[in-house]
């Protein structure tokens, strides 16, 4: 079995790069563990700007039948202590289920997609990559997240820093319901502003959870977040839910490289994800899009010189953390619990520049 590239990886962004590829001629396969629509837990909303990447229309998703909730505005805080409610005049974020998501992108992708497939394998023959004995390839594209076998190997002698952690659940509500506003996702930053809790309306259901820097009494600051889930009415029943976990990298936590001969990293394989507020889809599509313009451009070439202007590019989009912004580190210093009851701070920084990224905000 042989194609022009092998994406290890179905989520948002191996779909896109694998469409951005088949459109240009490309001879594309993607594998994946999973079987789709697969049982992926994310707060996921999604500003306009996403649906603008995708050259996809929200009412066309909406029309298929699939969840898409509108944003208009956030409440925000720090957990247990007083919120700053924030209203836009526009819509500026749609929340969707990742399960319906992630399936209606790789469907659309228009190319052959082997799931239930793991990465089991992978050694170079010559000019191409053998995976799992079968497939051959000149090019494998690791698009698998955190735990990526192709970011593994790729990365085989690199030190691995700490990644972020989360567990999250989402549920269909009863009849108990929830105080959580269809149109106002809610967020609840820890007292050591080193991670955050959400609350996101899609529709009918509800997805809770919360992330934090490091793992460190990961479960006694999930206890607690339970605990006021159910005390505060917002999910009465948390504690008997079904959490799910998972870890990701932040935007320049992780280590380079992202690229080698013939194969690339893009999306959580090669740690993206905003290091304010831990989204990952914006920058997956991004990344996707980015590595298939820069493969299109080597005219088949795929050796570790065709491919650096990737890695360059990705680097300067996502700086390394320990570049943070003076501001970001004062938020995260006892002087943020003051700022984040600030509604002009909330409103311009918070929100507009690092979970919305816009007025410019992207790649600064």
């Amino acid at each position: 079995m042989y194609c022009d590239a092998l994406i290890v990886g179905g989520g948002p962004a191996g779909s896109t790069c694998a469409r951005a590829l088949s459109q240009t001629g490309w001879n594309v396969i993607v594998i994946d563990r999973a079987r789709f629509p697969r049982d992926k837990v994310c707060g996921g909303w999604l500003t306009p700007e996403v649906f603008h990447l995708l050259d996809l229309d929200p009412g066309e998703y909406r029309n298929a039948g699939l969840t898409l909730q509108e944003i208009t505005g956030f409440r925000t805080g720090v957990l247990r202590r007083s919120t700053v409610e924030t209203e836009y005049a526009r819509i500026v974020s749609y929340a969707i289920r990742r399960c319906e998501f992630d399936d209606f992108l790789l469907r659309r992708a228009g190319v052959r997609v082997l799931e239930q497939t793991a990465l089991t394998s992978l050694h170079n023959d010559g000019d191409v990559w053998v995976a799992n004995e079968e497939i051959r390839a000149p090019l494998v594209i690791g698009a698998g997240g955190h735990f990526c076998p192709v970011a593994r190997r790729l990365r085989d002698h690199v030190a691995s820093p700490h990644p972020v952690v989360a567990r999250e659940a989402e549920f269909r509500l009863d009849a108990r319901g929830t105080t959580v506003v269809s149109n106002m996702p809610e967020l609840f930053f820890c007292n050591d502003l080193q991670g955050y809790g959400w609350c996101v309306r899609k529709g009918d259901y509800l997805n809770v959870g919360i992330g934090r820097r490091s793992s460190v009494n990961f479960t006694a600051h999930v206890n607690e977040f339970v605990s006021f889930l159910e005390g505060s009415g917002k999910a009465p029943r948390a504690s008997q839910l079904q959490w799910r976990g998972h870890a990701y990298l932040a935007a320049g936590v992780g280590p380079p490289p992202i690229v080698a001969d013939g194969l690339l990293l893009i999306g959580d394989a090669a740690g993206l994800a905003y290091p304010e507020s831990g989204e990952g889809i914006r920058p997956a599509i991004e990344s996707a899009l980015l590595a298939a313009q820069t493969l299109v451009a080597a005219g088949g070439r795929h050796g570790l010189e065709d491919l650096l202007p990737y890695q360059t590019s990705v680097g300067r989009r996502h700086p390394r953390v320990h570049d943070a912004s003076p501001l970001m580190r004062l938020v995260e210093t006892p002087i943020g619990r003051a700022l984040l009851a600030s509604s002009s701070f909330t409103r311009h920084v918070v929100l507009d520049r690092w979970f919305l990224r816009s007025h410019g905000a992207m790649g600064k």
